[in-house]
């Protein structure tokens, strides 16, 4: 399959941006936790959940996507929400707390809503995808060929709200397409300990829709397989599982001692990450100057920064104003 060239650029710049968001993320999330780790202390309070080396299963399925297109998230969020194209500014205020965020500093990095391009994040197991479920319904009561994305973790794909969205996809023939992450661990438990098959595709079979698999974390076969699938659905013709083999470089959580997982095992994956395999592809086949790639990460960079500034610089939620915007009948 021909991949414009605009989308591989625009691919990167959301992948590079993701990962530069995640670093600087994790820097700011150990301020005032150390020398004793105090998950309630900092400027970022709470747990924290970052995707560093995950970026292929967001942009790979993103670059299709319109701002009409509905896309829910787990606990693990920030890259889909860059790929979604969520407000950077208010998306970073809200993981601080503040005032600006888009939910005025009360939802945190687990509960981020920018209803402006229809993405939401739930924060508990599986929970999104229900959501998806509905926004994919409403898609095919108005008659729009709007699609609804529902991102998981393999572990999701054990719940029941998995099994019942999907079974109500499928009887109503929605343009639901359920994302599955698999990073190879569900908190500290490997999937080969927790899931009866190896991958969560061939669970499609079950439903009667498609299923998909992308090996070895590659950006490329994402955005082959989620454009049939994208365009799948904007047909009318049902929804899909898509599985990625994708892994996280980082613990479950920040402050995780990963005691579960072998040290060496991250520095391999490391080895072949997928924004370098990427950049190489973009530099040997697209014949793009490694000048012009700089470029793009420096924009992309800038506009991380002055995000963590504006989260930075905005001011903490007044507590008496707690209940202010709740609506009372």
């Amino acid at each position: 399959m021909a991949i414009s060239k605009n989308d591989l650029l625009w691919m990167y710049e959301n992948m590079y941006k993701i990962r530069y968001y995640e670093d600087k993320m994790a820097e700011a999330y150990t301020e005032g936790k150390n020398p004793v780790f105090n998950i309630g202390a900092g400027p970022v309070p709470g747990e924290m959940h970052l995707a560093t080396g995950q970026e292929p299963a967001a942009v790979g399925i993103c670059v299709h996507l319109k701002k009409e297109d509905t896309v829910t998230s787990p606990h693990r969020p920030h890259h889909h929400a860059i790929a979604k194209g969520v407000d950077l500014n208010k998306m970073t205020a809200e993981i601080f707390g503040k005032e600006t965020g888009l939910g005025k500093g009360k939802g945190g990095h687990m509960h981020l809503f920018d209803p402006d391009v229809k993405f939401s994040c739930g924060g508990i197991v599986g929970a999104g995808i229900p959501h998806a479920l509905g926004a994919a319904l409403a898609a095919k009561k108005k008659g729009k060929d709007w699609v609804a994305v529902s991102f998981i973790g393999e572990g999701a794909a054990n719940q029941g709200a998995f099994h019942e969205s999907l079974n109500m996809a499928a009887l109503w023939n929605l343009p639901l397409i359920v994302v599955i992450e698999n990073n190879q661990y569900g908190i500290s438990v490997p999937k080969t300990a927790s899931t009866s098959v190896a991958s969560n595709d061939v669970r499609a079979a079950a439903y009667g829709i498609k299923g998909y698999y992308v090996k070895d974390n590659d950006p490329i076969s994402m955005y082959e397989v989620s454009k049939e699938a994208v365009e799948r659905a904007r047909r009318g013709e049902g929804p899909s599982i898509i599985e990625i083999e994708t892994y996280r470089y980082l613990g479950h959580f920040q402050g995780d001692p990963e005691l579960y997982r072998d040290k060496n095992e991250v520095s391999l994956l490391r080895d072949k990450d997928p924004i370098v395999r990427l950049r190489n592809l973009l530099i040997s086949e697209q014949n793009i100057a490694e000048n012009d790639l700089d470029i793009i990460e420096n924009k992309a960079k800038q506009e991380v920064d002055a995000a963590y500034q504006f989260a930075r610089s905005s001011n903490y939620p007044n507590p008496e104003d707690a209940l202010n915007d709740l609506y009372v009948s």
